[in-house]
């Protein structure tokens, strides 16, 4: 058992809360997969380049969903690191 209560509330909200994100942007993002751009489509069947040993290369969007789970880990990451720095927590 710890000395300090307030540090396993710290814990469980540092590990729930950026899951619970992950799993709302994730499933709002497979709802909603179909709002694509007017020319997706094309972009995906369209080879731009074509790499030796016949690999090809496409210019196909990114999904939303991902660009925001990246960016979401990132910030959680630093803001994590930078939480137990003032904190003056060892990691």
């Amino acid at each position: 058992m710890r000395h300090f209560n307030l540090l396993n509330f710290q814990h469980i909200i540092a590990y729930a809360l950026p899951t619970l994100i992950f799993m709302i942007i994730f499933g709002l993002a497979l709802g909603f997969r179909h709002l694509q751009s007017q020319d997706a489509e094309e972009r995906k069947k369209k080879i731009t380049y074509r790499f030796p040993e016949d690999i090809e290369d496409r210019d196909a969007p990114f999904p939303l969903c991902m660009i925001l789970i990246i960016a979401g880990t990132l910030i959680w990451a630093f803001f994590y690191i930078l939480g137990h720095g003032l904190l003056g927590v060892k990691i």
